[in-house]
């Protein structure tokens, strides 16, 4: 067989994988149509957590869930799949208010670093924010 002929051959291969993977959903992007859902997508890994608020980023990409003592649920749309994390003030590598509706939020934690998020209400970001630098008081030093 010519190069040329086999050349093509893996190339139309290649093309008609992708092509399958598209039109089965593969390349379909999670997005949180409400706060309903993300309390449900964040009750599966977190059970035992109950939110008192939901905050949703303006795109449907993220949201962040008041927990109450100082934390924060976020649920955030990786591909076609959703990440769930519970953060607190301690966290937080790195908060900017970019906009008076956008922050950007860096996480100590390697497996998710964060990222810049939007909302349509500047109360919501403003009231993010503020769960994100809240120091909580350590109990311990106020009993001593």
């Amino acid at each position: 067989m010519s190069l040329p002929v086999l050349v093509a051959i893996v190339v139309l291969g290649i093309a008609l994988s992708v092509a399958a993977v598209h039109f089965t959903g593969g390349s379909r992007k999670a997005r949180l149509a409400d706060a309903q859902q993300a309390r449900e997508r964040f009750a599966q890994d977190y059970p035992d957590e109950d939110a008192t608020a939901v905050r949703l980023t303006s795109d449907g990409q993220a949201a962040f869930l008041e927990l109450g003592r100082g934390r924060l649920g976020i649920v955030q749309a990786i591909g076609d799949c959703f990440l769930t994390r519970v953060v607190t003030s301690g966290d937080v590598a790195a908060l900017t208010l970019e906009t008076a509706t956008a922050i950007t939020l860096r996480i100590g934690d390697f497996t998710w670093k964060g990222g810049r998020f939007t909302f349509t209400d500047a109360a919501d970001t403003r009231a993010v924010l503020d769960a994100l630098q809240a120091r909580p008081q350590n109990s311990a030093k106020e009993a001593a």
